[in-house]
C-alpha cells in the first residue's frame, strides 16, 4: 500500500509528463517546431546550427517555390475559365448564341 507521499510524489511526476505532453501538442497544432531538450539548450546558449542553411534545405525551398509558382499560374487560368463558365450560365441564350456565330 502507498503512502501518501508517494502517491503525492507519482502526482506530481504525472503532471510534469501531462504538462509536457500538452506543451508538444499545443506546439505542433499551431506549428511550431518541436525540439529537442538538447537543441532547447544549445539555442539558450545563443549557438547556432549549420543544418538550417544546408544545400538539401535550400534545394527544397527552390523545388517548392518553383511548385508554388506552376500551382498560382495554374490556379488563375482555372479562374478564368470559371468566370468564362459563369458568364455562359447566366446571359440569355440568344446573346449567347450569337456571340458563338460571331466567332465562326
Amino acid at each position: 500500500m502507498m503512502h501518501n507521499g508517494q502517491v503525492f510524489i507519482l502526482a506530481i511526476i504525472a503532471l510534469g509528463i501531462l504538462g509536457g505532453v500538452a506543451k508538444m501538442w499545443i506546439r505542433a497544432q499551431h506549428g511550431y517546431p518541436i525540439e529537442s531538450r538538447r537543441r532547447q539548450r544549445d539555442r539558450s546558449r545563443g549557438d547556432r546550427f549549420v543544418d538550417d542553411a544546408s544545400p538539401d534545405a535550400e534545394r527544397k525551398i527552390h523545388l517548392l517555390s518553383s511548385e508554388n509558382e506552376r500551382l498560382v499560374g495554374q490556379v488563375s487560368r482555372l479562374e478564368e475559365r470559371i468566370a468564362v463558365l459563369e458568364r455562359i450560365a447566366t446571359d440569355p441564350a440568344e446573346r449567347t448564341a450569337r456571340e458563338i456565330d460571331a466567332l465562326r
